[in-house]
């Protein structure tokens, strides 16, 4: 495995590899890296000839100073695990090789990104797209990978791969959990033990609602659950609890209909660390099911 931190340098390289026929395969990550990232790593690895992980703490992404200077940073042992994961390219830039000059443009993906995440975290999108196009032009890949944990993230990156005439494939994969089913998560490293036994909780409340859509409830009373449920946990602040069209992430009036998909989407803060969490309830000819 080779490490790059230089853009021009990437870039010449995967210029290089296009020419030669080779497909490319990019997962962009923020490291401190857990078996979520690295599924996406294998799958990448498996499926392309040569796959880039790039590793990059975006700053225009964070619209709290805190939480940017807090996020974890661990590139060595990061770099330990990728190799054997089939990473051919670590892409580790500083700042300055991802934004040598602020960056002026500015993205509105309308409504897709006035609810969750981009409601409650003003202008956290605009960085997403902003650094998300920057690699897709650096890495020139076929594909690039992404976990499904950041659900709206993921709507917006295929609104903008669509608007930019991206010439890739976007691949999404289901959420890697832990044994008592919290979602794996770089910033889990920052909860305490006694958050850690708490944490999901998060998962609980997905479940308990997820299950009651699956039953033809409304959106509301599964919503009215959820939040009751979380907000017995003192040490829980919920931030958002939403039932929402997964396609659209529009918040879900009245009843989930046969054949429309489901996103059950949720924030919290445990202990000074924010938390994020999905579940997808699809229906098909055998009925409903969660994913």
């Amino acid at each position: 495995m080779e490490i790059l931190q230089v853009a021009a340098e990437l870039q010449a390289r995967a210029e290089k590899w296009r020419q030669a026929g080779q497909r490319i395969g990019l997962v962009p990550t923020m490291g401190a890296l857990h078996e979520g990232h690295l599924q996406l790593v294998r799958a990448a690895a498996r499926e392309n000839d040569v796959v880039i992980v790039s590793i990059f703490v975006n700053p225009t992404q964070f619209n709290n100073a805190e939480d940017f200077r807090r996020y974890p940073r661990l590139p060595e042992a990061d770099a330990a695990l990728l190799a054997p994961a089939g990473c051919t390219v670590l892409f580790l830039p500083a700042v300055e090789q991802m934004y040598p000059k602020p960056a002026m443009l500015t993205f509105d993906f309308g409504l897709l990104e006035r609810v969750m995440e981009g409601e409650h975290r003003p202008g956290h999108f605009n960085g997403v797209a902003t650094v998300v196009s920057k690699l897709f032009h650096l890495s020139r890949p076929h594909r690039a990978y992404f976990g499904q944990k950041d659900l709206q993230q993921v709507a917006i990156i295929r609104q903008l791969t669509a608007d930019l005439s991206f010439d890739l494939e976007l691949t999404a994969f289901p959420t890697v959990r832990e044994a008592d089913g919290l979602a794996m998560s770089s910033r889990n490293r920052r909860l305490s033990v006694a958050d850690r036994m708490l944490a999901p909780r998060l998962y609980g409340a997905l479940t308990l609602a997820s299950q009651m859509v699956i039953d033809g409830k409304p959106a509301a009373a599964a919503q009215q659950v959820a939040v009751q449920y979380l907000g017995a946990e003192p040490a829980l602040t919920l931030e958002y609890f939403e039932v929402v069209d997964a396609g659209t992430l529009q918040p879900l009036t009245g009843r989930a209909q046969p054949a429309q998909a489901v996103a059950l989407c949720v924030a919290a803060h445990l202990g000074g660390v924010r938390l994020i969490d999905n579940i997808v309830v699809e229906s098909s000819d055998k009925g409903f099911g969660c994913f």
